[in-house]
């Protein structure tokens, strides 16, 4: 790590973080006798703390979002440029960046045609709900107002956004929480066994069909929406088993009802495609991104939807009420669609969908052979650059390892210089999946320095 700073503006540093930033998912009460990680720097698929300590990381940044890796000249210099020329004007009004990126976007997405700028995952999930709501106001009289979610998907942190939210342990102390939203089962085929009725064949196909029965008890003429991720991430990385997707489509066809997929993980790459649904063929009436839209270089978030659904919105001029009475702030800003656009140059040019593909199966080969020498991992899962690894005490019972289990695989993977994630705070005595996102970039050195680093730490961890 070429040093920006000295050993002393270091220690000030670290400081000045105890001493006054509030960090995002932590307990503070441990930085009382220990010091935070501060991450001062990062280049390509690894970052250095203040320690100079390097990690190769293998989560794009903690949180699935630096899909393109670190230290991009070309974006910053993209964002640089636009800034001095325009940094900011109101969603009100159009942009350069903001008509080319959503041109571009557009592009990879065929069968929607507008795209409504923001700056984060949880926002543009929240401005889905307003839509499906007012729509449901518009053209049913308020009654077609529901929203269905899946039970282990998440889908962001404002109150009504936990609403829908799967993961019970992210909801805790925060309700009472927005009425309207329903939860449907999830869908775990490792897990079907604490299903009641689960099918041994066919279950993606009665997963599915549990979603109808919500529906037929809730009534179909209250439901306006279901929201789901194409592979649930914090959740466990589930991929929705053969059958799923298929069933799904026809449901939401059936009943009139809007299909949200929410992209913001698995959007823009991450998957082997451009977006998670794609490997399904389904047809999405509305679809949210974020974490990879720019690869983190600015905030952008993205609410895109079909003509039919943006044409709600299109009404008579002299009726104050009946356009979508919405705006964020900083979705003004031209940073964002201009990182990007050159975000989305480079996953082109440098082939980074087809080495997702190579590098995720060859990520996968690799789990799969440590499943067979450690007998904790009781599945392995994944779609692309983005797989799971589920720990059991048990293969037979499939009883899960302990969180603190899990914590210390996480912390021996980190003493060996690789940073991974895990499943934590989210699905009540479910929380024991290592979870992997490394950037679209990874080399097979890459792939190979993370699972040996795993195959290393559940040696030391269970013996």
């Amino acid at each position: 790590m070429e040093g920006m700073f000295s050993d002393n503006d270091l220690s000030h540093v670290v400081e000045a973080d105890k001493a006054h930033v509030w960090h995002h998912l932590s307990q503070h009460k441990p930085y009382e006798t220990s010091d935070p990680r501060i991450i001062v720097e990062g280049k390509g698929m690894r970052v250095w703390d203040q320690n100079g300590k390097e990690f190769l990381d293998s989560v794009s940044g903690g949180v699935w979002t630096v899909n393109v890796g670190y230290g991009r000249e070309s974006i910053a210099n993209a964002v640089r440029d636009q800034l001095l020329k325009l940094n900011y004007f109101a969603g009100s009004a159009g942009s350069i960046p903001g008509s080319l990126f959503a041109e571009k976007l557009i592009s990879k997405m065929p069968g929607l045609s507008r795209v409504y700028y923001l700056n984060t995952g949880s926002e543009a999930n929240e401005k889905a709900f307003k839509m499906v709501r007012q729509i449901a106001h518009k053209k049913y009289g308020g009654k077609k107002h529901k929203i269905l979610y899946r039970d282990r998907d998440y889908h962001g942190t404002t109150i009504t956004c936990l609403s829908a939210g799967g993961q019970d342990e992210r909801n805790v102390q925060y309700g009472p929480f927005t009425p309207g939203f329903v939860r449907v089962p999830h869908c775990l085929e490792y897990r079907k066994h604490e299903q009641d009725g689960a099918p041994e064949a066919n279950y993606g196909e009665w997963a599915a069909e549990q979603i109808e029965q919500v529906i037929l008890r809730e009534g179909p003429d209250t439901v306006g929406a279901l929201c789901l991720e194409p592979v649930t991430a914090g959740g466990g990385v589930i991929v929705p088993p053969e059958g799923y997707w298929q069933k799904v489509q026809d449901i939401c066809d059936r009943y009139d009802i809007l299909l949200h997929i929410d992209e913001v993980v698995c959007g823009v790459g991450r998957t082997g495609t451009w977006f998670g649904y794609q490997h399904y063929g389904l047809k999405p009436d509305m679809v949210t991104m974020a974490k990879g839209v720019a690869s983190g270089y600015a905030a952008i978030a993205c609410l895109v939807t079909t003509e039919e659904v943006f044409n709600h919105f299109k009404d008579d001029p002299t009726d104050k009420l009946n356009h979508f009475r919405d705006i964020s702030t900083f979705g003004g800003c031209t940073s964002g669609p201009v990182a990007a656009l050159e975000n989305m140059r480079i996953i082109e040019d440098e082939n980074l969908l087809a080495n997702t593909d190579a590098m995720g199966a060859r990520m996968m080969d690799n789990l799969h052979t440590l499943m067979d020498k450690h007998r904790v991992i009781g599945d392995v899962r994944g779609k692309g650059l983005f797989c799971g690894v589920e720990l059991v005490s048990d293969r037979t019972t499939k009883d899960v390892v302990t969180e603190a289990h899990v914590a210390a695989v996480v912390a021996e993977c980190g003493a060996r210089g690789v940073i991974i994630g895990a499943s934590n705070r989210s699905v009540p005595g479910k929380n024991n999946c290592l979870c992997f996102s490394p950037a679209l970039i990874s080399t097979a050195d890459d792939i190979d320095q993370i699972t040996d680093a795993v195959d290393g730490a559940l040696t030391k961890v269970f013996g």
